[in-house]
């Protein structure tokens, strides 16, 4: 069996890695901004959606065992499609991870260190995906198993801990600024659910493939519960989230947190565990990258390009003149990626490639018959 080979709570970790990264900054306050009251009815909407989407994946998955959306993409349009698609998938992983990056360092710098430089900061995460990924995705994927379960129950500690602050009637009114808005405006939300884009390339490393599933559902069913906590305790603690641009608003709740004399002012350690997750999540998408790479072109040794794609992200994280450029990027433009890629192009790619698999299959029976 090969080393990189993952078990199903790896899986799930690694999907998740994507929702925390976007949740610790900006996701719930662009929720709220857009869905105000309505944020938590739209949350369930979109989660029903999603569900239905990843199951819908899992299905197409069937036909074509052990292969990913790239091995896909060949069968379907050849040699020059598949490097085509590879490609999109490398450029949009490769600008995400880079744009989140620039956001989250300018965060921090705002947070801890406003005399240090921005590119100290992000030097410092490219150094510990290049490191971890240099030891193999195992540890990458065991990290995941450590971080992202504490990072969830952080947030249901969060959650609780709040509920003395809230405001429940901030609910109202529940349809918000309109059925239109909710049901229809609110179908970009789904965006939120971008983690599902790793479900095209688990099926060659899954141990136990069978339970495709399994992770498909369970991971987006844990992503709707994280979303909604997230979305819940600003809404019915911080109205004024609604309106106004703040930095990483759920470590501005963490501030509320008081378990007695000695247990007070705890940011410092939510901020810890979200930086732990964020490197999670970096790393991943790193390790992704470069195997799309090596598939795409062939290449039998990929450590080199472990450095190559840290520097990448580097640079492309730098470009932003500011932190308003990069978080621009992640809420006008990041949303309208994932539609377009995760819930568009890949999903075109399997139906075609499904439709494909039937009609050759249709053309066998007919030829053996005659």
């Amino acid at each position: 069996m090969s080393k990189t080979k993952i078990g199903t709570v790896e899986a799930i970790m690694i999907i998740l890695t994507i929702i925390v990264a976007h949740t610790i900054l900006s996701l719930p306050k662009n929720i709220l901004s857009s869905m105000k009251s309505a944020s938590i009815l739209n949350l369930i909407y979109i989660s029903i959606i999603a569900i239905f989407i990843s199951y819908l994946i899992y299905r197409l998955f069937k036909n074509f065992p052990g292969l990913d959306i790239i091995d896909i993409s060949e069968l379907l349009g050849g040699k020059i499609f598949k490097n085509i698609i590879g490609s999109i998938f490398i450029i949009y992983f490769l600008i995400s991870a880079s744009m989140l990056l620039r956001t989250f360092s300018e965060s921090m710098k705002v947070i801890y260190y406003p005399m240090t430089d921005i590119f100290f900061i992000v030097a410092v995460f490219i150094l510990a995906i290049c490191f971890a990924n240099k030891l193999d995705f195992n540890a990458t994927s065991k990290t995941n198993l450590v971080v992202l379960p504490i990072v969830l129950l952080a947030i249901v500690f969060l959650f609780a801990t709040n509920m003395k602050q809230f405001t429940p009637q901030r609910i109202f009114p529940i349809l918000g600024e309109g059925i239109v808005n909710t049901f229809v405006l609110g179908l970009s939300n789904i965006s939120a659910f971008g983690g599902i884009v790793y479900l095209y390339f688990l099926p060659p490393l899954l141990k136990e493939p069978q339970k495709m599933k399994k992770i498909a559902l369970i991971s987006v069913g844990i992503t709707a519960i994280y979303l909604l906590l997230s979305v819940a305790t600003l809404l019915f603690v911080f109205s004024f989230f609604i309106t106004t641009d703040e930095i990483t608003p759920l470590y501005n709740a963490t501030r509320y947190i008081e378990l007695g004399n000695f247990f007070q002012r705890m940011e410092s350690v939510f901020l810890l565990v979200w930086i732990l997750a964020f490197a999670c999540y970096l790393s991943t998408i790193t390790n992704f990258s470069v195997s799309i790479f090596k598939k795409i072109t062939n290449i039998d040794n990929s450590k080199p390009l472990i450095n190559i794609f840290g520097l990448l992200i580097l640079g492309l994280s730098l470009l932003p003149e500011n932190y308003a450029i990069s978080q621009s990027f992640e809420n006008t433009i990041y949303p309208y990626l994932v539609i377009a890629i995760a819930f568009f192009l890949a999903l075109s790619i399997l139906i075609l490639a499904n439709l494909k698999n039937k009609k050759k299959g249709i053309a066998s029976v007919d030829e053996k018959y005659y």
